[in-house]
């Protein structure tokens, strides 16, 4: 068993998985990648390239494949629902990029088939498996900034590239801000502070593509503490979040894009705001395939549960409903 490999499939070939999963893969312990597919015709491409052994010109001919394990879909955010199904219809284990749906309907649905061919399903909110983000949870856990507050989180970014786009897609198709990068401000806000129960959301729109170019959301919980997000892509690149608490508050400064150092930062204020820092290195797209791989070696379920990916999806949800009606909160159930 110590020498076996979970054998990777990837449906499409863009640029996150040519950038960061791809390595991620090939760098691993227990993961192999043995197949890509492409409609777009780059499939040899990146086989040669990368010295993938298989690749299919459809998408289809790489499920039908008995030696895959497990897909990994990078593809445009519309077109998860469908390939997640068919992913699991062909008994193929998935790791779907973010967000995991348009919505909460289809995201329930796509687990629910995952389920009845019983296969895991993971959406790839990887930033996750950067170590600085358990010792955020141990750090609160332990007292240290005392009674949380409140939390906050950003993730904005120029968007250069224009035409041709995915993230300038129509909002019904999974274009704007909220569904590209607030995604991953509504998860952490989540990770730390539990289920919303109210949510508020306003936007700068653009009429031409109809998405959100940037958004602000305001998220309340039963205990009437209030945590905030913004998201943009046309603004300068931040990606943080800050806790602040009764006895002082944690800073992460580099929270969800990967660096090719490793680095990650937490700094702690004290009640003085004296900093102080520590220092934490992983490669969070490596860590995840070798953990997801190993959930499959050990059929273990992962920690990282279906039923947090449907709970995102109903605070995004609320966010863009909070938007069309203008409304000042949108109830979550």
């Amino acid at each position: 068993m110590q020498n076996k490999k979970i054998n990777w499939g990837i449906l499409g070939t863009a640029e996150i998985a040519e950038v960061q999963v791809i390595p991620a893969i090939q760098k691993s312990k227990n993961a192999n990648l043995l197949a890509i597919a492409s409609r777009s015709g780059k499939e040899r491409e990146f086989s040669t390239k990368y010295n993938i052994p298989k690749s299919y010109r459809s998408y289809e001919d790489l499920l039908e494949d008995p030696e895959i394990d497990i897909i990994y879909i990078p593809l445009p955010n519309d077109l998860h629902s469908k390939w997640v199904k068919a992913a699991a219809y062909h008994g193929k284990h998935v790791l779907c990029e973010k967000p995991a749906a348009l919505n909460v309907q289809e995201t329930r649905e796509m687990i629910e088939i995952c389920e009845k061919h019983n296969v895991l399903f993971m959406e790839a909110l990887m930033y996750q498996f950067h170590p600085q983000h358990q010792r955020v949870k141990e750090m609160i856990q332990a007292g240290v900034i005392g009674e949380i507050v409140l939390m906050r989180a950003s993730f904005t970014f120029m968007l250069k590239k224009l035409e041709g786009n995915f993230r300038l897609n129509p909002q019904h198709r999974g274009g704007g801000s909220i569904y590209d990068i607030g995604c991953y401000c509504i998860h952490a806000i989540r990770e730390i502070m539990g289920e919303p129960t109210k949510v508020s959301c306003i936007a700068n729109m653009s009429l031409t593509h109809q998405v959100d170019w940037s958004a602000i959301g305001i998220l309340e919980f039963e205990n009437g503490v209030k945590s905030y997000f913004d998201c943009g892509m046309n603004m300068s690149t931040r990606h943080e979040y800050e806790i602040v608490g009764t006895k002082g508050s944690i800073r992460v400064p580099k929270a969800f894009i990967p660096q090719e150092d490793g680095e990650g930062i937490i700094q702690l204020i004290d009640h003085t705001g004296k900093i102080g820092e520590e220092k934490y290195y992983g490669n969070y797209y490596l860590l995840g395939i070798e953990y997801l791989s190993n959930c499959l070696l050990e059929n273990t379920k992962p920690q990282y549960t279906k039923e947090g990916s449907i709970n995102n999806m109903k605070v995004i949800d609320a966010c863009l409903a909070s938007i069309a009606s203008e409304s000042a909160f949108i109830e979550l159930n």
